[in-house]
């Protein structure tokens, strides 16, 4: 008998890592969706995916109490782990928006007596939330809903949808199993963890190790090492198309090396605009511009006009390849279409470098054996923001050796770094520190 699942799918990457690989596409599972889509998401996602039905979720709205017992158990989470780990980092991750004189009154209450001595005061918050959110009118819808779905599992690909722990909470008084993808690498240190599951899928050990300090109430053998599906598209080499193809279809030039400049989205690295202005204007003061073309691929939820006067600025060494996403409404801002899985896969195989601010697609060139350069200068200009608090985060802590990857200190040494040999081994090392095992949930 085929095994009831319900995964509940809040953001982009979700779908692409769940239902536009064969992780769930199996003759055992009998799969809904439960979502805040449109309906033009839905019915695309019904003509491009294994799944029929998707279940839309009531709408939502959180009470200011709740939200203030959540934000403040992730603040001060944030601030006893930043003494504890000696990184002062972890607290750059509470960034709330503070545009309203009622925002700000609510975020000084939040904040106020940010520091405290025993984890206990954490856990109660924690607690304290957890039963107010029954006290929400959508709890009740939510529970209901479940019971008509009757699901067998509660699957969830991101653990920080703020609707999350009402839904968990409600299949867990109803019986149904539940379980969660803690969804990147870097995501454990940042306190965004509100629901509690019965399993907690990471990537790795190392992960494990994480989750363990940063969460000691969960029962380690409730953390379970799964590896991610986020790198096996790159195994299906039949996606692969020829560089002239692949060239005529982005308006590249075939007959020069295609360097790939990944962006960040706004709030990760607002001066990204200002280096890829750096790199063409480094390219062409070398006259490397006749040898190198670069290849920008934007980050999917950057929808700004940021990099448009350096694009009309470069228009015949910069080409922009964009993702293949599009708005999803209110639940999930983007997401990708099916085609956008060819298109990455395209465009890190045929490009021969990649360059950005800490991006994890080090990890997508390293797939095909292609070096990854890391940005590490800051631009003088009047943004409040250093690429130096970047490398301090928690996450860059797993890197085994500096070498892991190729890093441009200063624009003039761009001709250098291109020339470098990059050792390789030890960007596989990294990678297997924080995905050590070939993906797998063992449900």
């Amino acid at each position: 008998m085929k095994k009831r699942v319900v995964l509940l799918i809040p953001d982009g990457t979700g779908i692409k890592n769940y239902l536009y690989s064969s992780v769930f596409k199996d003759d055992n599972f009998n799969i809904s969706v439960l979502h805040g889509f449109n309906d033009t998401t839905v019915d695309y996602l019904k003509q491009h995916t294994f799944v029929s039905q998707f279940d839309k979720l009531p709408r939502f709205r959180e009470s200011v109490i709740e939200k203030f017992f959540r934000e403040r158990s992730q603040l001060l989470r944030l601030h006893y782990f930043k003494d504890l780990v000696n990184n002062e980092t972890l607290v750059s991750n509470y960034r709330p928006k503070k545009n309203s004189l009622k925002k700000k009154l609510f975020y000084t209450a939040v904040s106020w007596r940010k520091r405290v001595k025993s984890y206990d005061t954490i856990e109660k918050l924690d607690l304290r939330y957890l039963e107010l959110i029954k006290k929400n009118p959508v709890y009740a819808r939510l529970k209901e809903q479940l019971k008509q779905l009757q699901p067998e599992l509660l699957f969830c690909t991101h653990q920080r949808a703020i609707i999350a722990p009402y839904i968990f909470v409600a299949a867990q008084e109803l019986g149904i199993k539940t379980a969660t993808v803690i969804y990147s690498w870097d995501n454990v240190p940042k306190a965004r963890l509100m629901l509690r599951a019965d399993v907690y899928y990471v990537w790795s050990k190392y992960m494990k190790d994480e989750m363990s300090l940063f969460y000691p109430e969960i029962n380690p053998d409730h953390i379970k090492i799964s590896g991610t599906p986020q790198f096996d598209f790159y195994k299906d080499r039949s996606k692969l198309t020829t560089r002239e193809l692949f060239a005529k279809q982005h308006n590249l030039n075939s007959s020069k090396i295609w360097l790939c400049y990944s962006g960040d989205d706004e709030l990760t690295s607002p001066n990204d605009p200002f280096y890829l202005r750096d790199i063409a204007n480094q390219l062409i003061l070398e006259g490397l511009d006749h040898q190198y073309q670069i290849l920008f691929r934007r980050c999917p939820v950057d929808y700004s006009n940021r990099f448009d006067h350096v694009l009309k600025e470069f228009p015949e060494l910069i080409k922009s390849v964009d993702p293949e996403w599009t708005d999803a409404g209110t639940f999930a801002s983007v997401f990708p279409r099916i085609n956008d899985v060819d298109l990455l896969l395209n465009t890190v195989f045929h490009s021969e470098i990649v360059f950005n601010v800490g991006s994890t697609m080090a990890f997508d060139f390293l797939q095909f054996n292609k070096p990854s350069v890391y940005i590490n200068y800051d631009i003088d200009n009047d943004v409040d923001w250093s690429v130096k608090t970047v490398y301090a985060f928690q996450h860059f802590r797993s890197m085994p050796d500096h070498d892991c990857v190729l890093w441009l200190n200063n624009i003039n040494q761009l001709k250098n770094v291109l020339q470098q040999i990059p050792n390789l081994e030890k960007t596989s090392a990294w990678y297997n520190r924080i995905n050590s095992a070939d993906f797998n949930l063992n449900l």
